[in-house]
């Protein structure tokens, strides 16, 4: 983050876009009004309006249960997005969310603006069954799903595994086209003779000095501003990084490294941060110390900046728990006024964008 205000207006829009769970409370703190400009009165009104709850507009209502769906943004990239879609008693819940990733397809309405389903127009989820002996979900879909467009391929893959592989007891997926297993995509032929898992990646990069055929995978959180620039979220990016490197460790260095697209992701650290130690107790929360002297003491630390730290860890360790230690502090506060060196957990639900 080469610049620490261009992060705080982030935070000015979209405060409120991920509650993190601390000591088991949802964080929706007030917004402070220190070292920030009040927003223009719209704009305002809009982030009032997403404390009181999803904003009802002629386009659908967000009213249901919530599930999460990854779906692709303006620029291509992939980020998990919380929908609110009607409950259907005759339809799984896991069955629902693929539906809501079809282009043009049954919830289309309750996809928020800037955002749109991988899965091609008329594809229908004909079945999704569950081995729980191996924790794989098992996804039929008809004869319309092997119409994508080829450069889509992966983002197809990516977005059906995330998506799966957030229900609880699922951890690999398996897809079929009117009952016929599926050992490679139909286009561009990428191998599915193993079930995937999130190991495959997401937005996939290559960080420096590792290549394709000798790397690790860490997963880490950047933010971006939604297309009306109102509301700020967060988008995962695997990052394919030299072996041998503790992962906590690394993932953090590519989180200080920052974006490396022109792809509209924030970087959310200054080039000034670094790494102090990471520890991870009995109990499994892990203890970050960063160092940066571009804030002072009890100085208000951007939620950007903290949560995609919590949710970083939190990928790379099966939902462990966070605290972070900022340049020594005993209390590390957010923009939220939420104390971030208490244990933080990842939250059921990220990236609650209003319609």
């Amino acid at each position: 983050m080469k610049n620490i205000n261009k992060i705080r207006g982030i935070s000015a829009a979209g405060l409120l876009a991920v509650p993190v769970l601390l000591s088991g409370c949802s964080l929706f703190g007030s917004q402070s009004s220190m070292d920030i400009d009040k927003p223009p009165a719209e704009i305002e009104q809009q982030m009032l309006n997403m404390t009181e709850g999803p904003v009802s507009t002629n386009k659908g209502e967000q009213t249901g249960p919530k599930t999460t769906v990854y779906l692709m943004n303006e620029k291509g990239l992939l980020a998990p997005i919380s929908l609110g879609i009607p409950e259907a008693k005759d339809e799984g819940n896991m069955k629902q969310a693929l539906q809501a990733m079809v282009e043009g397809g049954a919830y289309a309405k309750y996809v928020p603006k800037g955002f749109s389903g991988v899965l091609p127009k008329g594809t229908v989820i004909n079945s999704v069954t569950m081995n729980k002996e191996q924790k794989v979900a098992v996804v039929d879909f008809n004869s319309a799903f092997n119409k994508y467009n080829a450069p889509d391929e992966r983002k197809i893959l990516e977005a059906v595994t995330w998506t799966l592989t957030g229900f609880s007891g699922v951890q690999k997926v398996q897809l079929s086209v009117d009952g016929q297993m599926l050992t490679e995509m139909p286009l561009k032929d990428t191998p599915l003779n193993q079930p995937l898992s999130r190991s495959f990646g997401i937005n996939l990069e290559k960080g420096d000095g590792a290549s394709i055929m000798n790397s690790t995978p860490v997963t880490v959180y950047f933010a971006t501003l939604s297309s009306d620039g109102v509301y700020s979220y967060y988008v995962p990016v695997t990052r394919l990084v030299q072996p041998g490197q503790d992962k906590l460790t690394a993932a953090l260095h590519e989180l200080i490294q920052g974006p490396q697209q022109n792809d509209g992701l924030e970087q959310v650290m200054t080039d000034g941060t670094s790494v102090q130690s990471v520890k991870t107790a009995k109990d499994g929360t892990v203890t970050v110390a960063l160092k940066d002297d571009m804030f002072e003491k009890d100085e208000q630390i951007p939620n950007e900046l903290l949560q995609s730290v919590v949710l970083t860890i939190s990928e790379n360790t099966s939902n462990a728990k966070v605290k972070i230690d900022m340049n020594g502090s005993q209390k590390v506060i957010g923009f939220d006024n939420q104390d971030y060196s208490k244990p933080v957990s990842r939250p059921d639900y990220i990236n609650e964008i209003p319609l």
